[in-house]
């Protein structure tokens, strides 16, 4: 990384908010407003954070969560710990990591995943490799989400896109594509925020003939934070 890269990160102003703040990583504001538009988090709901080192996403989801919620930070690199936020070492690719998520907590209301690969800077072999990653998310997703929760993952725009889109609305009752205000312009990053989780038969798709579980609605949980 040059110093021009350096100059440009410290001129940042979410990145000057975030050393402010206390925030670990500027992308804390990111999951901020994707919560602001989607109103994804309630007070008392128990959050997996995919991804998670440094800790931006878990700061917020903790702080949104409340004292009632609980948090559950993941990454295959180590992390300092956060108070009110337990940490899991592992790959998400890993299908241990799966088992041991689905012992842990079985039903999460929210499942966040802003994994993003090595990049080689051979845009398609990034961009599959960010679709990957995505993909795993939504399989721990699919495993832990109880119905009606909600699943944030990021990727990167590319040919896969839309396919993959309209792949996660079989499992939810909407889902969108969305790009937050702290996303650096030249990037091409994007959020899959999902909606409405719908579970499936195991082993199988929909079942013929039977209506998706009904979503809890938001009075039924804790109210809003923030």
């Amino acid at each position: 990384m040059g110093k021009a890269w350096v100059r440009r990160r410290k001129s940042d102003r979410y990145y000057r908010a975030a050393k402010r703040e206390g925030f670990r990583s500027r992308a804390a504001y990111k999951l901020l407003q994707i919560d602001e538009r989607f109103a994804l988090l309630y007070e008392g709901d128990t959050v997996v954070d995919l991804g998670a080192a440094p800790g931006g996403w878990s700061q917020v989801a903790r702080g949104l969560v409340g004292p009632k919620g609980r948090v559950v930070a993941v990454d295959i690199l180590p992390q300092a710990a956060l108070e009110g936020v337990e940490f899991v070492r592992g790959d998400v690719a890993d299908a241990a990591l799966e088992e041991e998520l689905a012992a842990r907590v079985p039903q999460a209301h929210a499942v966040l995943s802003d994994i993003a690969p090595h990049l080689s800077g051979n845009w398609t072999l990034d961009h599959a490799r960010s679709m990957a990653a995505v993909r795993d998310a939504w399989r721990v997703a699919r495993r832990i989400l109880r119905p009606g929760g909600c699943f944030v993952a990021k990727g990167f725009q590319g040919e896969e896109s839309l396919a993959l889109l309209e792949a996660l609305r079989e499992d939810f009752d909407s889902v969108h594509a969305h790009a937050p205000r702290a996303s650096l312009k030249e990037s091409r990053e994007y959020y899959l925020v999902a909606k409405g989780f719908r579970p499936r038969p195991s082993g199988s798709g929909p079942a013929p003939g039977t209506s998706p579980p009904r979503r809890p609605s938001p009075a039924a949980r804790g109210p809003r934070r923030g």
